[in-house]
């Protein structure tokens, strides 16, 4: 059972405590938000990454930020909990969970309005109790639906980190790889170090080591490499944004994996929850991208590496064309050769 990667301590005063994943794998370290302005900080520093994760916090973070709000009326309530959506959806711009999770909040709010404030706080908690729950429950089905497509004796490639730590329990991309190994499967993982901040390395190793499971840590620029040495039967990735065409944003690098795989013949599977689509982005070019500091490239981990005042560019994602996928990967099912129609196919049939 992984450890919880972020967990609501108390009532609708309580507090919200999380793993630090900046300073894994060397420490394990949780840290406690107790407003609004904290669980921001959280977010946009990476202490909690990763699609599904940070739409929990956004959601736990709404308790955190109407905690304060005192005997006003519903309306003025509402008010002021559009003001905390907004400022927590400042935090990152890629991950569309974030912002589905705010508008669940808000949502339940507007559900609530003829209820005293202290029960819409309370409606807002276990609303985001809920999103955490639910995620236990779709990441564990995540692994059920793609468990099939690994193979016994296969080498699968994954880029950055979509496992536990990234949700509330066992991952997407690393859901599958868990599940193959309950099956009893024999699998051997590579895992991209994924530059610039090394999820890859600090995280997915120390995820897939902790259960067990064969991996071998590459440098990015490797895996064209590894492919071509037939160690890879499949690469599978998550995803923090999926345009209605099944374009996906994936963490920087993920593109490139996409058409080292293709070159090579070998699958590529996106696996993610339904929530992480986003059905008003037309194609990938509309997702926004966010852009880091220059110094996780400059200054990674506190060594300077680079000359003073060069010129940097450092977008933290990028989009990986529906035509490299092969399928993804979801909770209510497959997506075969993703497209608008194969999308809205299974989304329609969910009732999404």
């Amino acid at each position: 059972m992984p450890l919880p990667t972020i967990e609501w301590e108390g009532d609708v005063n309580g507090r919200i405590r999380l793993i630090d994943q900046t300073v894994l794998p060397t420490e394990l370290k949780f840290v406690y938000c107790e407003d609004i302005k904290s669980i921001w900080h959280a977010i946009k520093t990476l202490m909690v990454r990763g699609a599904p994760a940070i739409g929990i916090a956004g959601a736990m973070g709404v308790v955190l930020g109407v905690k304060d709000i005192q005997g006003e009326s519903a309306e003025t309530f509402l008010k002021e909990l559009k003001q905390v959506t907004a400022y927590l959806a400042a935090s990152r711009p890629t991950a569309v969970n974030l912002f589905w999770g705010l508008a669940r909040m808000e949502r339940i709010a507007q559900e609530n309005l003829n209820k005293s404030v202290l029960e819409i706080k309370e409606a807002l908690l276990q609303e985001a109790l809920r999103i955490q729950n639910d995620d236990k429950i779709i990441c564990r089905q995540i692994g059920e639906n793609g468990v099939g497509f690994i193979k016994d004796g296969n080498g699968i490639l994954t880029h950055c980190n979509a496992g536990g730590l990234a949700t509330a329990d066992y991952g997407t991309a690393l859901a599958v790889l868990f599940k193959a190994k309950e099956q009893g499967k024999h699998i051997k993982v590579y895992a991209d170090e994924t530059r610039p901040l090394l999820q890859g390395a600090r995280l997915t190793a120390w995820e897939l080591v902790h259960a067990g499971i064969d991996v071998t840590l590459i440098c990015d620029n490797m895996a064209g490499h590894v492919m071509k040495l037939g160690k890879v039967q499949c690469v599978i990735v998550g995803a923090d944004r999926i345009a209605a065409n099944g374009d996906t944003a994936n963490k920087i690098g993920t593109y490139s994996v996409s058409i080292l795989a293709k070159e090579h013949g070998i699958p590529f599977y996106v696996a993610a929850p339904v929530s992480t689509f986003d059905l008003s982005i037309k194609s990938g070019d509309e997702i926004p991208i966010e852009e880091r500091s220059p110094e996780e490239i400059t200054s990674g981990f506190g060594k300077r590496t680079a000359p003073e005042g060069v010129k940097v560019f450092n977008p933290a994602f990028d989009v990986t064309p529906a035509r490299n996928i092969t399928a993804i990967i979801t909770e209510k099912g497959i997506i075969h050769n993703p497209s608008r129609e194969n999308i809205q196919c299974l989304l329609g049939a969910s009732g999404r």
